[in-house]
Formats: C-alpha cells, structure tokens, sequence
C-alpha cells in the first residue's frame, strides 16, 4: 500500500546542518577517503561531526529549481533501520532538494520490487544488499547509488541455550523466517570462515519470521535469525540474548542496507537521482547524530510495544554514520559478492569487480 506524507518544514536547515565537512575530512581517517558525500556548513550545535570522513564537497550543488519533483520511493516501513526516510520528511532533506515524495510501502518480493524500480513503477527503493545482489545479477535496469549503514542482522539464543557464539551453531537448530534471506546467507557465510559447513553442520528450519523466537521457547530450535523491531524488543526480555550481529569483526564498517535508483533516472536525469540521493545521504547523517529525534519520526510505523526510548536504542545500535558512495560502495559489494561465492549463491566464475562496477552508480564524480 502507499503510505503519502506532506514534507514538513523545519527550522533545521540543510545548509546549517551540513557545515563543517571539510574539517571532519581532514580529521578522518585517509582509508576512509570517498566514503561520503557531504559539504562544509555551518556547525549546528550538539553536532559533533568530527565521526564522518569526507573527501567531497558534493552537497554544494544547488536544489533543483521549477516545482518540486514528484518522486515514489519504495520501502520497508516495518525496518526501523530506515528511520533517515520519514525523519528526511519531518526535518526537511527531501524538500530541501525541491523533491516531493512519495513512500511506498512495498510488501513484495525483491525481484518484483528490482522489476517495479526498473520498470518506472516506483523510482528508486531500499533494500539489503545480502537480499539485492543475486537478483541484480539477471540484469535489471537498477543502480545502486549509496550504502545506507548497517547493523540489520542479528543472531539470538535463550539464555543458557548452549549458544553463545556464531561458532556455537555447528551442530545446532536455527530459526529463520526465509531459507534465501540475506540474513541466512550473511550468517552461513561467517561461519563458512570459521570452518562450519553451514549447509551440513546446521540444521536450519523455516518459521514465520515474526514467531522465530516461539521456536526456541519450545525447544526446536537453539537459536534463531531476527531483525529490528523484533530483535531487539526480544533482547528486552532476560530470557534471550546476542549470539551474533553483522557490526562483528571486519563488518562492523559495512552497509548491509542500499539504496536503489531506476536505471532511466540515472541516464536521463542525473541531477534528480544525484539530489535524491543526497537527501537520504544527509538525513542518515542527521539520523546518527539525532537518534531521540529519528525515533520520534519512526515511531507512527513501530510496533505499539515498542516506546521511544526503545525506538532511541535501536538508532543508536545502527550504524547511520556509516553511508558509502562511490568506488568505497563498490569495494563493499564486491566484498559481499565474493563472500556469496562461499556459499555457492554466486558461480565462481563471476567476476566480481566488473559485476559492482556495473551495478553502481557514482553519481557525486568530480
């Protein structure tokens, strides 16, 4: 279904919001350089902006003029882990770029979902990259134009389950709500580096994703795959806790979560994919230095059990300073292509830097 929202003003603007840039750059780290796409702006206060390393000043380029675009931008509204959408709506990012959206709500399959962004149906979606690169790989006119942050997956065990480690699943029952999702392929694939053969050595079961923990309540499984909301309202109660997430290790400096532009936008209206874009870009980066605001915009599409604080907490758990365009975007889906290699997902015979050149799109190339 379509969910419509009037794009409020706010007396924070993107222009003071955003100032600054230049000196985080040189503050960050050199490795990190082209990650973001961010200008310099006057500091806001309680901003501390010294987390995001630039190398751009993309941001300096004008809002598009003439009446505001009208543009569908497809979503999860039940995925916490996309508070930038509706906080970009209440704090003005999108009307800041002239741009009049639209959010679908989309209940469908990822193939159906890449088909509607293709197609025109919809201009642009978001979606995880485990859930999105198979799909991509049977040539949809979509491009993957930033990373959005990660931190969407998670691993839980009773308490004195026997589970509490990823490494702890050999051998072992696991719930998940889909036997293709990228949190299944995300976990099978960790564990194939630490010598568990995720197809003979774990017994996974498929459950409605919304009762995966009833399983292990029951006893037929040991642990079980969940995503915010969910997961972490279950971490509320003592009964359960984290055997694994994908913020462990190398990952922990990886999206998971990309966003996805209709191929004839990006060819024939650059200026709007690039403006767009950017507007998500600079809402998740309010989004990480304002998670009790983020909540607070997120919070007409949580579940009712779910309160603000806890709303805070799960922003704050997501890794929203954390948003790659560009060739570091490329690097990290190349990264998660030859991981899915590990997993027979993808042949072996893909190669996979000529498959994330393909499917991204640098749309803030100097």
């Amino acid at each position: 279904m379509a969910n419509e929202k009037k794009l409020k003003k706010s007396p924070i603007d993107r222009r003071t919001l955003l100032q600054g840039g230049l000196a985080a750059a040189f503050a960050g780290p050199a490795g990190a350089l082209g990650a973001q796409a961010f200008s310099p702006r006057a500091i806001l206060p309680g901003i501390d902006f010294s987390q995001f390393p630039l190398c751009r000043t993309a941001s300096d380029a004008p809002a598009l003029t003439g009446a505001p675009r009208k543009l569908k931008l497809s979503w999860n509204a039940g995925a916490v882990c996309l508070a930038a959408i509706p906080a970009g709506l209440d704090h003005g990012f999108f009307q800041k770029q002239n741009l009049d959206i639209e959010l679908d709500n989309f209940a469908g399959s990822t193939d159906q979902l890449l088909e509607a962004i293709a197609t025109g149906k919809t201009e642009a979606g978001l979606g995880m990259a485990l859930r999105w690169l198979k799909p991509l790989e049977q040539g949809f006119d979509v491009k993957i134009a930033a990373g959005l942050h990660g931190g969407c997956m998670r691993v839980l065990s009773r308490v004195g389950s026997g589970v509490d480690k990823l490494a702890d699943l050999k051998g072992k029952a696991v719930a998940v709500g889909d036997l293709g999702g990228p949190d299944k392929n995300f976990f099978s694939i960790q564990l194939s580096k630490l010598g568990v053969d995720p197809t003979s050595e774990v017994d996974w079961r498929v459950y409605p994703g919304n009762v995966v923990n009833v399983a292990a309540d029951k006893g037929e499984v040991q642990a079980f795959l969940a995503s915010d909301p969910l997961a972490d309202l279950w971490l509320k109660d003592g009964q359960y806790k984290e055997a694994a997430s994908n913020l462990d290790g190398e990952y922990r400096d990886k999206t998971c979560c990309i966003l996805g532009l209709r191929g004839s936008l990006v060819r024939n209206d650059p200026q709007v994919a690039r403006a767009l874009t950017q507007a998500i870009l600079d809402s998740a980066m309010f989004v990480s230095q304002n998670p009790e605001l983020a909540a607070k915009s997120f919070q007409p599409y949580a579940p009712k059990a779910a309160t603000l604080a806890d709303l805070e907490r799960m922003v704050r758990y997501h890794t929203h300073h954390h948003h790659p365009v560009g060739d570091v975007l490329k690097r990290e889906l190349k990264g998660y292509a030859d991981d899915l290699k590990t997993v027979s997902v993808f042949k072996s015979s893909t190669d996979t830097t000529k498959f994330a050149e393909r499917i991204c799109v640098d749309l803030f190339a100097v």
